[in-house]
């Protein structure tokens, strides 16, 4: 089930855990790969009650609450989820606590918590510092506050790391705009014509449209 998960067989997972599930009615983490599954799928109501059974059956296990509140997150209950990923990183055998506090921090931001999520956001750092979510997050809450050297710090981590979304780099040349770098700024400018000449983003840069 883990196998075709990680491939985007969601359907054949859904089988496959089931069939895990016949031999041992209890296994905990079937139940959990099956609810990513329908979760995956867009099955919503089948994936909550897997992810209740799952929990009902291992409600110490990290993984299973960190799923299930990324699960509530995206299912538009931020709120819900937050204890779940506190409980997550709360276990001291949890082998990832970073993704815990990252999703955390994503939730906060969609609760409009810039607060919470830098919060949440710099103690994933500290765990992944090369987490390019973590770093163009930390980049987006840093720029609305006008931290421009501190935005330009993570914005420079995550290019280090990982190859930035048209997104991310556009927020790096407004960075630099905004810190009076042109020749940083010409650099990125350059990317995003040669990676993204279609894109909004490029045709707001020729505008000159930085404060959109």
């Amino acid at each position: 089930a883990v196998g075709y998960y990680e491939q985007s067989q969601f359907a054949v997972t859904v089988e496959e855990a089931g069939l895990a599930l016949q031999a041992v009615p209890d296994f905990a983490e079937a139940y959990g790969m099956r609810a990513l599954a329908f979760m995956e799928m867009g099955r919503s109501r089948q994936a909550e009650a897997d992810f209740r059974q799952a929990l009902n059956l291992a409600p110490g296990n990290p993984d299973l609450a960190n799923n299930y509140g990324w699960f509530l997150c995206n299912d538009g209950r931020a709120a819900e989820a937050i204890p779940y990923f506190e409980a997550a990183i709360a276990q001291p055998t949890y082998r990832s606590p970073g993704k815990a506090l990252a999703n955390a921090g994503a939730c906060s931001l969609k609760l409009q918590d810039a607060e919470a999520a830098e919060r949440y956001f710099s103690r994933a750092f500290r765990y992944e510092p090369a987490s390019l979510a973590t770093n163009v997050n930390l980049t987006k809450i840093y720029f609305e506050r006008r931290e421009f050297e501190r935005a330009r710090f993570h914005i420079g981590l995550a290019a280090k790391n990982d190859v930035l979304n048209v997104d991310a780099l556009w927020l790096a040349i407004k960075i630099e705009r905004k810190l009076g770098n042109q020749s940083a700024e010409n650099e990125l400018a350059a990317q995003l014509r040669r990676r993204y000449p279609s894109s909004s983003e490029y045709a707001a840069y020729q505008r000159g449209a930085f404060d959109e």
